[in-house]
Parts: C-alpha cells; structure tokens; sequence
C-alpha cells in the first residue's frame, strides 16, 4: 500500500498506471492538451522511453506494430482534433488486424465540452466503430481504473484497440488521496472442449483433401510451431490467411502457401478442391476469400470449421459446420497434445500442394532493367532467417509476399487493413522492440510518401533499419484496376516523386539508387556496412504491374473483353 499522500495530478497517476501495465515505450506527437502526462513521463523518462514522431499517423502506426511484436497493447499519445484524426488510420489498421493497441487523446478541459471548443470532437463516438472501446476519463481518481479496464479490453478475446480521451483539466488536476496503482491485465484466452475437439479431429480424420488456414489475432510462435507439428503427424497441408505468413515456419513441408491478395492460381484451385476447411483463426475477410469468391457465403459448399476467439464473428458471415469460441494458439496447443498416434498419409494432396508453393519462390521474367523478384531473392539470400520484414499497401507487397520464407512468429509487419505508409513506422517500432535484430522496411514509392518522414525519427534514435523504396512512378495497385475497367484511360494514377536519394541523405542516411538488378547486391553491402539507418531506391518499369503479368497484358485483355461484350 502506498503511504505517501502528496497530492498527484491526474497525468502522474496515468503514468504510473501504465508503469503497472507493463509499459516500457510510447509513442507520440506532443500536443499541449496533454502536457501533463507529457511532465509525468518525464520523471519516468528511464522506464519508459518516449519516442517522438513526425505525424500522429506514423506514431500509431508504431503503437500498433510494438502490439503485434509483443502481444500487449502499443501505447500512442496524440492530441485533440488533428492529432486524433490523423491518428484513426492507425486505430483502423490495429482493429482489422486484431492487434492490441491504446490510444491516449488529449481532450478540451471539461469545462469547453459541447462548445465547439478549438479542436474539440466527441472521440468517444468517433472512435466507437473503429475500436473495440471508446471512452472519456471524467475523474482523475478513476485513471488508473480506466487504464486496467483499456488493457484488459485490448487483449480479450480477439485483441483489438481501446482509444481513451483525457480532458486537458483532468490531467493537471491534483488528487489528494491519490488512488492504488490496480493491477497488471492479462489476456485471458478461452480454450476448446473436450467434445468440440473430437468432432474437430473426426472431420479432419474423415477427409481426403483437407485444408487448414492459419490467421487472426492472438497467435504465439511456440502455437505455430504446435500446429505444425500437429499438421505433420496428421498429414495437413497448412495455409495462411492475408499478411499472416509468419504464424508457421513457411520451410516446413506442410506449409502450401498465403492465401494474399491476388493468390496464386494453384494454391485458390487448392481451396475449391479441398473436402474440408478448417479456419483457426482467420475471419475469411474479403481480401483472403478474393470479395467472398473464393469461400462463398454463408455456406461453403463443403464441410467447414471455424474456430476464432470472438463468438460474435462466428455465424456472422459464414455458416461453419463446427463453430468454436476460443484462442485459436489454445487450440493448436490443445490439438498438438492430443497423443501420438500414427500419421495420416495424404500422399499426393500434400506433396503437390507443397510442390506448388515451392515453384513461387522462383524468379521469372519481368519487363525492365530490375526485376524486383531477384532483388526479394538476394535480400533472402543475404538477410538473417529472423530479419523483422515490414511492408505496407500495394503491388509492390505482392513481391515481398512470394519471395520472402519467414520462420518465426512476427518477423511480418504487414497490414491487413491495406493501409498505406505502415512499413516506414512498423520498421521503426520493430527496431525499438527488438533492437539487435536486422529489420528491413519494404515501400512502394506511394506508400513510401504516406509516412516516408518518419526515417527522421529513426536517425533521432539512432536506429539502424534498412529501407527499400519500389519506384515504378505509379500508384500501381489502382493503375492495375484501372487499366481492368476502363482500359487506356489513365488518370490521377501517376506520380511526380521527388529524388528519394537525396531526401534520404538530407535527413542523414546512407542511400543509393539502383537502376539495374546486377547493382543490387553491391549496394546492399554498402547500405548494410553503413553505421546508420540506409535507404535503397530501386527503380522499376510499370509494365511489371505484377509478378504474374504487365500493364499491356492487363490492357489489351480488358479491351478483348469489352469487344466480346459489344
């Protein structure tokens, strides 16, 4: 029990709220409606270590990354109006992602609410479809309470965001008798009964052509690694769902592929054929089902499996003919512990299956002096197997998706929000939490642009992280869908970038521009001797719009396309 009774302000007791949370690192733009945690924190400025951003976006972004690395909630503090708005995005990519996140906005005092104070929004409502709690601290004393309650939110069930707005009064108020500190949240993940286990394995046990696919929140490497070695003893050949390539080692045999956007052919053909579908985690949201075509609601057309960690998400699209409401790591644990009876030979479903995924890692052509396959192949070839890869939205992901073979839970940062410019950020929060591991940020020159000045507060912070930057010129993704639905008119798709090099340089990067795939190699070594943080431009020819295929393909099939239709 605390016997010191000074008076506190209501920020010092957030901050030591967040102390008994865990809290080691935040992220922030600073703002002056909080300006009292901002005093808190430094008189704690050794036990959690403040990093400042260059938007508010970039600093949630980082919150959010630093959730999925650690599996307790990331920690960004923004200010009103502006700062939470640009914040949203980050908010948004922790919810679809089911990362645990808290969200701290500096609110009008109290005595400003419903004016239309300067900056003044209600974020309790604006907040309410984007997280899975929204609130305002109306009482200093009950912070701590508040704070508890956001954690334990944030990692219940499928894990998720909590946004708290703190009115700039309630923070510099002083609490006599200064509340307990509570308690450290735990996740509190429900595991599978005994009956649903055993119709689980009858399912699985009774089909010719199973297929499992691995996704959503709450996953560990040690599950990963169970599940794996379930799928071996029981002949399962295991897919992934969007952006979750890192829950298995991608080098076991049972692992068949990514179920991206855009997948490959053979891996979607896979899918239909398959006589039953287990999901163990994913939602089967739209980019992993191809907008539902891949997996047709609400009845698959075939015997399904759904276990996810949220009840309300079970029957909500999809009608599973086993629905079960747990942590889909418990599950694999649970499922791996099921004795060791002989394996279930699948022959030829498995081994194709698998021989397909290892033709993707392959090279092929590609329009232009850089074939951006290649230059994935030797960061492969010259990066450690635990290298952090963070990439953001667009065609340019499609690379890093196919050539890349992860290993270990959480050495992806990738959102499946598709949301531009997190590689730049989730780089720089990977580097914070694991500071003697290689990372390596992979943007498109678009989504480069979104947050691109964040490699400022990398410099700042004397963290060392590799970028690439795809220069093709082009928002290629919606370039791509544009030249599908109204082939040669192009239109707001192109881009006039500045000279990344020297952007990079002024900020005080090592960076260098490659024009030609037989360069690549030697400037990585340059960039990897470098003492700081380096940046690569590697510029590309539009045509290769994909590792499958070109602008002008795309074009002149859409066009045959209208022909037949006229």
């Amino acid at each position: 029990m605390r016997t010191n009774q000074t008076p506190r302000t209501g920020g010092s007791i957030l901050v030591e709220a967040l102390l008994t949370q865990g809290v080691d690192a935040a992220f922030c733009v600073p703002g002056e409606s909080y300006l009292a945690v901002l005093d808190a924190l430094y008189e704690e400025r050794e036990r959690i270590r403040l990093i400042v951003c260059r938007q508010e976006g970039g600093a949630a972004n980082m919150a959010e990354a630093y959730g999925k690395l650690t599996n307790r909630p990331g920690v960004c503090f923004v200010t009103r109006g502006p700062g939470a708005t640009n914040a949203s995005t980050g908010v948004h990519t922790a919810f679809q992602d089911s990362t645990p996140m808290v969200l701290f906005i500096g609110q009008v005092a109290r005595g400003m609410r419903h004016r239309e104070g300067f900056q003044e929004v209600d974020f309790a409502a604006m907040f309410a479809p984007l997280a899975k709690w929204s609130a305002e601290i109306s009482d200093a004393a009950r912070i701590p309470e508040y704070v508890h309650r956001a954690f334990q939110v944030a990692m219940a069930g499928r894990p998720g965001p909590v946004v708290l707005s703190l009115p700039e009064d309630v923070l510099s108020d002083l609490v006599e008798e200064a509340p307990e500190p509570g308690i450290k949240a735990q996740a509190i993940p429900a595991a599978a009964r005994e009956d649903q286990l055993e119709r689980l394995e009858a399912m699985i046990a009774g089909a010719a052509r199973p297929l499992l696919m691995v996704g959503g929140g709450g996953w560990t490497g040690e599950a990963g690694r169970q599940l794996m070695a379930y799928a071996e003893r029981r002949g399962l050949p295991v897919a992934v769902s969007l952006r979750c390539q890192d829950y298995v080692d991608n080098d076991h045999p049972n692992y068949v592929g990514h179920f991206s956007v855009g997948a490959e052919p053979s891996l979607a053909r896979r899918l239909q054929e398959a006589d039953l579908l287990v999901a163990l985690g994913p939602r089967l949201g739209e980019m992993t089902t191809a907008g539902y075509t891949l997996v047709k609601p609400p009845r698959i057309g075939k015997p399904f499996a759904h276990i996810h960690a949220d009840p309300d998400e079970l029957g909500r699209v999809y009608q599973a003919d086993l629905a079960i409401a747990a942590s889909p790591a418990v599950v694999a644990g649970q499922l791996a512990a099921r004795g060791n009876d002989a394996p279930h030979a699948r022959g030829e479903w498995l081994s194709e299956a698998r021989a397909d995924y290892e033709r993707t890692l392959l090279p092929g052509p590609l329009p232009g002096a850089v074939n951006f396959s290649e230059v994935m192949v030797a960061l492969r070839e010259a990066l450690p197997a635990d290298t952090i890869v963070c990439s953001g939205a667009g065609n340019y992901t499609g690379w890093v998706h196919r050539h890349w073979r992860f290993h270990d839970y959480r050495t992806q940062l990738a959102p499946t929000s598709g949301a531009m410019g997190y590689s730049v950020p989730a780089a720089i929060a990977a580097k914070v939490v694991h500071p003697g591991r290689t990372v390596l940020s992979v943007s498109g020159d678009g989504c480069f642009q979104m947050h691109g000045q964040e490699i400022g507060t990398a410099v700042q912070y004397g963290l060392k992280v590799l970028f690439v930057v795809v220069n093709n010129g082009i928002y290629g993704t919606i370039r791509m869908h544009q030249e599908r639905e109204f082939p040669g008119r192009v239109i707001a798709t192109e881009i006039k970038n500045p000279d990344f090099v020297a952007l990079a340089r002024a900020y005080g990067l090592h960076a260098e521009r490659v024009e030609a795939s037989a360069d690549f190699t030697a400037s990585l070594e340059r960039a990897l001797a470098a003492p700081g943080s380096a940046l690569i431009e590697v510029v590309t020819d539009p045509e290769a719009i994909t590792a499958r295929t070109t602008l002008s393909k795309l074009r002149q099939a859409s066009l045959e396309r209208q022909l037949q239709s006229a």
